[in-house]
């Protein structure tokens, strides 16, 4: 059994193994800790997610069993549980290019098995609930991703807007929408440059949500083709977040009146995605997921 406790207030005694990985450059330091050994405090998180005293990353990832750990789960839930943290150690219910990450780290380590056609697939627990896993595609050589299918459950959209935006004096009408996580989702007006938005600052959302909320700004690009920026709840401006690109997503569709199921094109700054909707009502998103190095750490945790 490991002899790390990295709680707040106390300290590693080895070092400790960690994987980095990203989906669309939304990145992750990625613990392996299966028999839920680890205690990892804010504090702990934060000090591995910090880009400049740490090894970097927009959240952290445990790798741990669902049965081993005290996450509130019934008792028939999926086997790996993904702890996911944000970078300054808050906990977040779900991350969707982080549970393509999470894939990709199970299929690497041998931990998802093939069904009879040959895919290999899962489902995952998170805070959010069951999450479904599809590789699609595993990398052909060293360097290459995996590419990812995630059922992110369905999306529930507010009636209208339920509150507005301000950013870089624009004041928007937003959208809610929960992806089990919560999204306030504005569209730029004609003309206005997604690229040039200044986000070094959170927007100011009113009202403030309770428990805060991941900020969206979107900008149409075609026919089921939008692109979007976003500043992440805990976080700050990311390249990437998948949970908000399934929400742009289907919020997009609606906005359009699409009636069609999709896939709709998000392009992100990290990359591009695919979200779309199964018959049942459930949001899918489509993308890669990369691993990038393996090492350990000797950070003082505490």
């Amino acid at each position: 059994m490991s002899t790390h406790r990295l709680a707040t207030g106390g300290s590693a005694s080895a070092p400790l193994r960690f994987t980095k990985g990203h989906g669309t450059r939304n990145d992750f330091v990625v613990i392996d800790d299966p028999d839920g050994d680890l205690e990892l405090g804010p504090d702990a998180v934060a000090a591995l997610c910090d880009r400049r005293g740490g090894i970097g990353g927009d959240g952290m990832i445990r790798v741990v069993r669902t049965r081993r750990t005290d996450v509130d789960a019934p008792a028939d839930a999926p086997e790996w549980f993904m702890d996911y943290r944000n970078a300054d150690g808050s906990i977040a219910e779900m991350c969707g290019n982080g549970v393509r990450v999470f894939g990709a780290f199970l299929s690497r380590a041998g931990r998802l098995e093939a069904d009879e056609k040959g895919i290999r697939a899962a489902d995952v627990w998170t805070r959010a609930g069951v999450r479904r896993l599809e590789l699609l595609a595993e990398p052909a050589q060293a360097g290459e991703p995996w590419q990812v299918r995630v059922g992110m459950g369905p999306a529930a959209i507010s009636e209208g807007p339920a509150r507005t935006v301000r950013v870089d004096g624009f004041e928007l009408p937003a959208w809610d929408v929960d992806m089990g996580n919560p999204h306030a989702i504005a569209e730029l007006p004609e003309g206005v440059s997604l690229e040039d938005l200044d986000l070094t600052a959170r927007p100011v959302l009113d009202p403030e949500p309770e428990h805060g909320a991941n900020i969206e700004l979107v900008s149409r690009r075609g026919l089921d083709h939008v692109a979007m920026r976003v500043f992440e709840r805990g976080v700050g401006e990311t390249q990437s977040c998948g949970t908000g690109t399934a929400a742009v997503g289907v919020l997009a569709a609606q906005w359009a009146g699409s009636a069609n199921d999709g896939p709709w094109r998000v392009d992100v700054p990290g990359g591009v995605l695919e979200v779309a909707r199964t018959p049942d009502g459930e949001i899918t998103l489509t993308g890669p997921a990369e691993l990038v190095a393996d090492g350990e750490t000797t950070l003082p945790l505490s």
